[in-house]
């Protein structure tokens, strides 16, 4: 066995496995793309007030399903009275979940 054909051998394989693994990553959506979904969605009915997002995608069970969600909150003030909603972005598609009134 020719040991330059073994060591390119190899470097093609770390090539294709960094490859690989960089797009397997690449399958969600930023989460600054997720917040900034949520907050379009929220300007349509008013002005906000502030925003948050967890930027690790979670796991989330709804209708016997999994997704990989974001976690956002949005702050809002209407009618003179403070709200808050906490809205759940599928990491993949960018669809918006589910939004819980927090507060």
């Amino acid at each position: 066995m020719n040991w330059r054909n073994f060591f390119v051998g190899v470097s093609i394989g770390f090539a294709a496995a960094y490859f690989v693994k960089n797009r397997m990553e690449a399958q969600y959506i930023s989460s600054e793309k997720a917040l900034h979904i949520v907050k379009q969605a929220f300007k349509q009915r008013g002005p906000i007030d502030g925003s948050w997002i967890y930027t690790v995608p979670e796991e989330y069970y709804k209708n016997h399903l999994t997704y990989k969600v974001y976690k956002t909150g949005v702050t809002r003030t209407a009618g003179g009275s403070l709200e808050q909603y906490e809205a759940l972005v599928d990491a993949k598609t960018g669809t918006i979940i589910e939004i819980i009134q927090t507060a």
